[in-house]
């Protein structure tokens, strides 16, 4: 049984025990006539009764009954006050136990509330977390890109720091290869220009060098040459005379002319064996096949 029932039930248990004592203990009926016995009457005798002490006695039980009485009624009324204050009680205790059962729907439904409110504020704190864990992540995927950027901005730049500094350099390098080429192709013609003019003096030096060993040749045939002045007068023939270093005929091929002098233009090489050439290789190559005029008129 619950703590706030136990003095009330206490309480009734009580005063109902009061009121049963009071019923059976107390001297509320008249007092019970004498039973007749079969034991002998003893003879009457006369009695002297005083009527004031009788008159006392009446008043004394009257008293007594007016008290016991008055016991019952204010007894009737403890119990009736007991009875009312039981029925309040009971009524209060309801009343109690109707509240405390709002108390604990209330609470419930309390609970529940607070149950769902928690599961809400959870919700929207794992929602905020969420968020906030997004806000991070876009944050720094914002400044992973940032960086990103600034670097790829920064590579970028000296990329092209590095291309405009290549490109100058190339243009540089460019010039200096014009102007080295320049320089090269100036050299050239200055070394062209020498050179053909060396090669010129060097030409005309071997012509005349060639000219006169031809000259020498011309002298050496004319040594060997059998003249007719009958048949060969105003005549002339054109050989052309193949020379070995030493200047050993290696081969006479007769040209156009007359055929008299060819042949004895022909005979005084052959008779001549070896010719005058010029110990320079330059000036011998020029030479190593020589064609040249015969004409007896020029010998004398």
């Amino acid at each position: 049984m619950s703590s706030k029932y136990t003095v009330p039930v206490a309480l009734s248990l009580a005063i109902h025990t009061v009121l049963g004592a009071v019923l059976l203990l107390g001297d509320f009926a008249t007092p019970p006539k004498p039973t007749p016995t079969a034991a002998p009457m003893d003879p009457i005798q006369a009695v002297v009764i005083d009527k004031s002490k009788i008159e006392a006695q009446l008043n004394k039980i009257k008293k007594k009954k007016a008290d016991d009485a008055k016991k019952v009624r204010d007894l009737e009324k403890r119990v009736a006050a007991a009875k009312n204050k039981r029925i309040k009680e009971e009524r209060r205790i309801k009343e109690l136990e109707k509240q405390r059962k709002k108390k604990i729907k209330e609470k419930k439904a309390a609970d529940n509330a607070a149950k769902k409110a928690k599961a809400k504020a959870n919700a929207a704190d794992k929602l905020r977390k969420q968020k906030e864990k997004e806000k991070k992540q876009a944050d720094k995927a914002a400044a992973d890109a940032k960086a990103k950027r600034l670097k790829e901005e920064q590579a970028a730049k000296k990329a092209e720091q590095l291309r405009k500094k290549k490109a100058a350099e190339r243009k540089r390098k460019e010039q200096e290869a014009r102007e080295r080429a320049a320089q090269q192709k100036l050299l050239e013609q200055q070394m062209a220009e020498e050179m053909a003019g060396r090669q010129k003096a060097r030409r005309q030096q071997m012509m005349t060098e060639v000219g006169r060993f031809q000259a020498l040749i011309g002298q050496a045939i004319q040594r060997h040459f059998l003249i007719d002045e009958a048949t060969m007068k105003g005549k002339s023939c054109k050989l052309t005379i193949s020379l070995a270093p030493s200047g050993f005929v290696t081969n006479v091929v007769i040209g156009k002319g007359d055929r008299a002098v060819c042949e004895a233009a022909k005979n005084a090489v052959y008779k001549a064996g070896t010719l005058p050439v010029s110990k320079d290789p330059e000036v011998f190559r020029e030479m190593r096949t020589i064609s040249l005029t015969v004409a007896p008129d020029k010998f004398n």
